[in-house]
């Protein structure tokens, strides 16, 4: 577990991580806190142990409101030092090929909103609220206006960006931003749950997955399927010369539960 008087405390709990932010009043992030976080990514993606992890803001009200203003006002600029995995230590981060979850437990938005999609799975408590305001701070929301329109319809993607106006839950979920919605006492079980599921699972599938959705993301098909059947991807290539391969096809035929080491 990381110093309580830390911005960002971390939990182990088999080969899942859980990250809480928790930056007082309103779990915002300056560029310490975002080096931070890019430090706790980076560890949960080179740590063979670890499979998922969840990414949370401590209390009940806030997940995270993105940039502090108020520590830009101080001398923080925009454009700084945010630390190996960009803003909030995830939508930058290089080789991410590990599954990652959201669990919105309150106000998101900005750059809290960003880090949220910068997950693999977002679950999110009923009260959960949304928007992307900084329009009215007189800046961009750079990351969301590059993935944004690109995971929903985009007339509501430029009407989120242009207005910055605020959505609930049930809105996030109707665009197929949000994947679940639970009760705020559940949202942690949920997200724990999820997790749980996921880990239990062939990480190297799961590598390989990300690595593919990556890849093609601006890709033509046949380039995209080409780069796979001819194990040009790293991910990919370890898979298939693995022995979970083997095990996956060798439990398939003894009618048993396959045991995934890995490797």
């Amino acid at each position: 577990m990381t110093d309580i008087q830390s911005p960002v405390h971390t939990r182990r709990n088999g080969a899942v991580l859980e990250v809480t932010l928790d930056r007082p009043k309103a779990n915002a992030i300056d560029l310490e806190t975002s080096r931070m976080m890019g430090e706790v990514f980076a560890g949960f993606r080179d740590d063979p142990d670890l499979r998922v992890a969840i990414i949370t803001g401590a209390g009940e009200k806030f997940f995270c409101p993105g940039w502090d203003l108020k520590a830009a006002n101080d001398g923080d600029a925009v454009d700084g030092d945010y630390g190996v995995g960009g803003f909030g230590g995830l939508q930058e981060l290089r080789g991410m090929n590990k599954p990652v979850i959201a669990a919105v437990n309150g106000i998101c938005c900005g750059g809290g909103l960003e880090l949220a999609l910068s997950a693999d799975i977002i679950l999110a408590a009923d009260h959960a609220t949304f928007a992307l305001p900084e329009i009215r701070s007189g800046t961009v929301a750079d990351a969301a206006s590059v993935k944004l329109p690109k995971r929903i319809p985009y007339h509501i993607a430029m009407e989120l960006l242009l207005t910055g106006r605020w959505f609930d839950a049930t809105e996030a979920h109707g665009w197929g931003i949000v994947n679940h919605i639970h009760p705020a006492a559940d949202l942690m079980t949920q997200a724990r749950a999820m997790a749980d599921l996921i880990a239990s699972g062939p990480p190297l599938v799961y590598a390989a997955i990300k690595e593919i959705v990556r890849d093609a993301e601006d890709a033509k098909f046949q380039d995209a399927m080409n780069r796979i059947t001819k194990r040009q991807l790293p991910t990919v290539d370890a898979l298939y010369a693995s022995e979970d391969q083997l095990e996956g096809a060798r439990a398939f035929a003894e009618k048993r539960d396959p045991v995934w080491k890995g490797r």
